[in-house]
């Protein structure tokens, strides 16, 4: 069996009294997503900064494609690549100028650069623009360009801190597509967010920090099932359908919550056959449904019945990890 494309032992880090990240594990296996998931503040980026070689752990123990991020930093940097909160391109040069560039100060030679450049504005949707200077290009696309440039020396292992903040709806789900392309080929991603609908729809596995903490570890069925139960929800088509609706409910579970505005009702699943057992029900009575599902409990869910706390409610960053951020 192979190694692990990361590992993280008791990884600690402190500015002064303060820990910031707070005897941290997990692993991540090759070819995998893992989804570092948090608010602001949590400690993601001072992680990924250990993982990286950009801030030194105070203990514990860290390796990157097999290589100790402290005992052998020049090796780590060789097997992974590193997309931060901000696009770090030069603006004053072409797309295809900043891939050359970068792939020079690697020491790759010129023909496997150029080979590589080519390849990587293709896979990203940038061939049109290449030849504009990076301050022309939306955020999307200097997103793009950012994780194409980390990629030129076709690293194992990827980090991601944050990679679609800032971009909008649109651009955000054409770099998710990119980012599954990227794991179809085998590498691997560690992606650190506070969209739970990223973590959601990108990552094999999720590790939920809060305060430096690992808090909870699983995969996303796994988080939502541990926040409760998964819920019928009902959708009467008139109004006036809704006590006899609930009535008949009632005769089958237990438990109904009614809200009236949506037309709608809410009970307790314990899967799709649930489902299929009450659409049986409505069936063969004279109450017309517009909708009926299960809902299974949200990241957001999770995250609220593990912390006590919406993600978005922590709006306030690290100080640690400003801190951090500056300093790169």
């Amino acid at each position: 069996m192979s190694s692990p494309a990361i590992e993280v032992e008791h990884l600690v880090k402190t500015f002064g009294d303060h820990r910031a990240v707070d005897d941290v594990s997990f692993t991540v296996p090759q070819g995998t997503v893992l989804g570092l998931l948090g608010p602001n503040g949590a400690g993601k980026t001072t992680t990924v900064r250990m993982l990286t070689t950009l801030t030194r752990p105070t203990s514990g123990t860290a390796r990157v494609a097999g290589h100790d991020v402290v005992r052998e930093p020049d090796r780590v940097r060789r097997s992974m690549g590193l997309t931060g909160q901000a696009a770090t391109v030069d603006e004053l040069l072409t797309g295809r100028e900043n891939l050359r560039l970068i792939g020079a100060l690697y020491g790759l030679s010129s023909s496997y650069v150029k080979r590589a450049s080519e390849d990587l504005l293709e896979r990203f949707s940038l061939t049109d623009a290449a030849d504009r200077i990076v301050k022309t290009y939306s955020g999307g696309m200097r997103r793009r360009l950012d994780l194409a440039v980390s990629l030129v020396a076709t690293p194992p292992v990827l980090f991601l801190d944050e990679p679609t903040t800032g971009l909008d709806p649109r651009s955000r789900v054409e770099l998710w597509e990119v980012l599954r392309t990227l794991v179809k080929d085998g590498t691997t991603l560690l992606l650190t967010t506070q969209y739970l609908e990223e973590a959601d729809q990108l990552a094999d596995r999720i590790v939920v920090i809060d305060r430096g903490t690992i808090i909870a570890e699983g995969t996303a069925l796994e988080l939502k099932d541990r926040s409760g139960r998964a819920s019928l929800v009902l959708t009467v088509s008139h109004a006036h359908d809704l006590p006899a609706a609930e009535a008949l409910l009632r005769t089958r579970v237990s438990e109904v919550h009614v809200d009236e505005a949506a037309r709608q009702l809410t009970s307790p699943a314990e899967g799709l056959r649930d489902m299929t057992r009450i659409a049986a029900v409505f069936e063969d009575s004279q109450i017309e449904l517009d909708d009926l599902g299960l809902k299974r409990p949200s990241l957001d869910d999770v995250f609220l019945h593990l912390t006590g706390h919406r993600a978005e409610d922590t709006t306030e960053r690290d100080s640690s990890d400003t801190t951090e951020e500056q300093a790169s």
